[in-house]
């Protein structure tokens, strides 16, 4: 009798130690986009891919999001109610979508305005006398108040492409003429057809050559990288503090807080829509005698960037200024930018690091553009952003902006048809945003296959995404703390698995 109570007590033991686990399972490929199913766990494997360190955490996650673009509301406003509502909902409500959590705007114009405009034209209204964001109140705050009825908690924060026009020595909101684009895009042209390449260009020279897209900035007064063209004298710079205040005070009246703020998007860039080019010296100037103490006073927080170049001395220009740097709360990193994150990550662990503009293909919303967007997330996140953005949340089909350039987005609409789709973009943003919540933390991977990320939510749970980029399908076997789980993982897909606490 004895052996047998232990014989007994010896099989429960083992289907104990055996129990599995199921595990929800999403997975979206170029054909079937978010197909849920569940897998096991199991407590061996004859490998191990990959290893999920659950006991080695790295930074706080804040969230995800996109950004408030005037041609974004265009494309949306040209739906129905209902499906305007629905997109909406998918972006911004909690638990039901995308759950975007912090989201950019523009101050005034970019390059996805529906024109050129500041927010006061009046030359030397040093008083901000004629400050106005009336143009918002038809475009980006109805955008952004709609966002908000889904999630109210939405965090925003706000960069200029270019300060008004009269503030800038070139008094235009260009900083190249488009003239010399179309001498360019005709260069590369030529070179390809010599080289037996005929196809049109793309992206950002698709159009430039059309006299819609063209600026008239002549060619003698445009801007260069490396040089300031926003005027450096005290009662300039007093002025733009004074618009940048405006600006959160206008908006706070609207019921819209505006949490931080960026001085420039990318300062090096002299671009044919609205840009503006400053030294680091000029900035490190404007943040610590002028925009920093203004912001402070608003209870706004000021961080640097938006950069995009792999220079980190230009950030150490900010950062070891002793007046600059009081003020700068974190960093804002896009395009070649990401190459400057890593050092600056090390040197720099206490700040704040934002990815702040998702790259923006060429208005082909492929597969090919959504993979590249997930080796750039992989990028960011492994190198200690916090925050990671998506640039267009909506466009219309082909991406067009108002200067001409192809660019891709979350949502895709068909203005004839009055119709819209998801991009694979959207479902490869949803991946990480729908599981991945605000004060989750990274979780430190290891093991031969790298195609992944993983988190740890406040609730204990891991979410792991893993990509398979190869044209067949794989088995890998990840080991998360005690435990495997060995998904076949589709052919070109990106999968996110949740294990619960």
């Amino acid at each position: 009798m004895k052996n047998f109570i232990i014989v007994i007590f010896c099989v429960f033991l083992i289907s104990a130690c055996s129990k599995t686990t199921p595990i929800d399972w999403v997975s979206t490929t170029p054909t079937t986009q978010w197909k849920s199913s569940q897998i096991e766990t199991t407590t061996s494997a004859e490998s191990t891919s990959a290893e999920v360190y659950t006991d080695k955490t790295q930074q706080v996650i804040e969230g995800f999001g996109s950004c408030f673009n005037e041609l974004g509301w265009a494309s949306l406003s040209a739906l129905s109610d209902a499906d305007r509502e629905m997109i909406m909902k998918d972006l911004f409500e909690p638990g039901v979508g995308a759950n975007f959590t912090i989201c950019r705007m523009p101050v005034a114009a970019n390059d996805f305005a529906l024109n050129w405009y500041s927010y006061n034209e009046t030359d030397g209204d040093f008083a901000m006398a004629n400050f106005s964001i009336d143009n918002d109140k038809n475009t980006l705050i109805p955008f952004i108040k709609n966002a908000k009825q889904y999630n109210p908690n939405v965090k925003i924060w706000a960069s200029p492409w270019s300060p008004p026009s009269w503030m800038k020595y070139n008094k235009h909101y260009a900083s190249t003429s488009s003239q010399r684009m179309a001498n360019m895009a005709e260069m590369i042209a030529k070179q390809r057809e010599a080289q037996g390449d005929t196809a049109a260009l793309g992206g950002f020279f698709a159009n430039v050559g059309n006299p819609k897209y063209q600026n008239d900035l002549p060619l003698d007064r445009e801007g260069k990288e490396g040089t300031d063209m926003f005027i450096q004298e005290e009662k300039y710079l007093e002025a733009y503090a004074l618009y940048f205040s405006k600006f959160i005070e206008g908006y706070k009246n609207e019921g819209i807080d505006i949490f931080a703020v960026m001085p420039q998007n990318e300062f090096n860039s002299a671009q044919i829509f609205p840009s503006c080019c400053w030294t680091a010296a000029g900035l490190a100037n404007f943040i610590g005698s002028y925009l920093g103490p203004a912001m402070n006073e608003l209870g706004v927080d000021v961080y640097f960037g938006t950069m995009e170049r792999p220079n980190e001395a230009l950030v150490d220009t900010i950062l070891q200024d002793p007046k600059s740097s009081k003020y700068v709360k974190g960093l804002g990193f896009q395009w070649a930018g990401k190459d400057a994150l890593p050092g600056l990550n090390k040197r720099y662990p206490e700040m704040k690091m934002f990815q702040t503009e998702q790259e923006c293909g060429d208005g082909k919303n492929d597969w090919a553009g959504a993979m590249h967007s997930w080796d750039l997330m992989k990028h960011y996140l492994n190198n200690g952003v916090s925050v990671y953005e998506y640039w267009n949340t909506s466009l219309f089909e082909g991406g067009v902006s108002r200067w001409g350039w192809e660019q891709n987005s979350l949502v895709v609409v068909n203005k004839k048809e009055k119709t819209y789709r998801y991009s694979y973009e959207y479902y490869m943003m949803k991946h990480a945003s729908h599981y991945v919540l605000p004060g989750a933390q990274k979780l430190e991977t290891g093991g031969e296959y790298n195609d992944l990320l993983a988190f740890k939510n406040t609730d204990g749970s891991i979410i792991i995404i893993v990509a398979n980029q190869e044209e067949e399908s794989k088995q890998v076997n990840i080991k998360v703390g005690d435990s495997y789980i060995s998904p076949v993982l589709p052919a070109t897909s990106l999968n996110t698995f949740k294990i619960e606490a």
